[in-house]
């Protein structure tokens, strides 16, 4: 095993990192966001372009993306937003995907997988298929998109992975047993990826929303009040939160003020995950 100076003296000096105000600054940095032409993926987005970063969005369809890009506006030449077409169930589409933004855009400094499914069904109705189908998009796509990036930023030993977990990995929601079993995998593979690539100066993190107003979320809890009155009653701050909640949240553990942080998973839940 090397000794911890040894690990040190390979990866780069952590006096070059920003400091003060600026640490939370993303200016210079690429970022990649898959689901990025709507709900969080778009606050995401949004808010790390604020923040200084190139941010290449992607999705299946090219028409929501499109309208985000324009929804978000270009700023400086180094502060745009850009998109591509992409599937992420499509395993052996993300290498290339990678290459390609990579040879446009530069290396990628901050992958965001973002990108998911949901199903709202009792257990016993689940099938095979229903099951396979949320695993596929929540948990095989992003170990293949996060090991794509990984590689290249373990050889220039720098970068920051973060993943989309949720409250159902924290403790029962009924009927989503497909979604939580894809999201507790995902909190495991947070920990054992931040374990093997801090030494390269890779950071693995997640954030955990809570209960946050999007139109996806506006129409499932308008169509199940009982659920809505529960999540608010566990919910100590009183209120579902915002988009761009999560938003600032991703940009904080993307940026230098995070380098001292991998493998945590960060509730953005206005203490949900607390609450009785």
């Amino acid at each position: 095993m090397q000794e911890v100076s040894e690990l040190q003296a390979e990866v780069p000096d952590a006096a070059s990192a920003k400091t003060g105000p600026g640490a939370f600054s993303l200016e210079g940095k690429v970022a990649l966001i898959t689901g990025g032409g709507s709900g969080i993926g778009f606050d995401m987005a949004r808010c790390m372009v604020a923040a200084g970063a190139t941010v290449i969005i992607t999705g299946r369809r090219e028409a929501p993306l499109r309208d985000a890009i324009a929804a978000i506006g270009e700023g400086p030449a180094q502060n745009t937003a850009h998109y591509y077409v992409n599937d992420v169930t499509q395993l052996d589409t993300l290498d290339a995907l990678v290459e390609r933004v990579e040879a446009d855009h530069g290396p990628v400094d901050v992958l965001v997988n973002n990108a998911g499914i949901n199903l709202k069904k009792p257990a016993l109705e689940v099938t095979d298929d229903d099951f396979n189908r949320i695993i596929q998009t929540n948990l095989n796509a992003v170990f293949a998109l996060t090991r794509a990036c990984g590689r290249r930023m373990v050889a220039r030993r720098q970068g920051s992975i973060i993943m989309i977990s949720s409250m159902a990995a924290y403790y029962g929601i009924d009927r989503v047993v497909a979604y939580a079993a894809s999201k507790s995998a995902v909190e495991g593979m947070v920990k054992v990826l931040a374990s093997e690539f801090s030494g390269y100066n890779v950071r693995v993190n997640a954030i955990a929303p809570g209960f946050i107003e999007t139109e996806m979320s506006k129409v499932a809890m308008n169509g199940d009040p009982d659920r809505r009155d529960r999540a608010m009653r566990r919910t100590p701050m009183g209120k579902f939160g915002k988009p761009e909640d999560i938003g600032w949240a991703a940009v904080f553990l993307a940026s230098d003020a995070a380098r001292y942080i991998t493998g945590a998973s960060l509730p953005v839940d206005g203490g949900n995950s607390i609450g009785f």
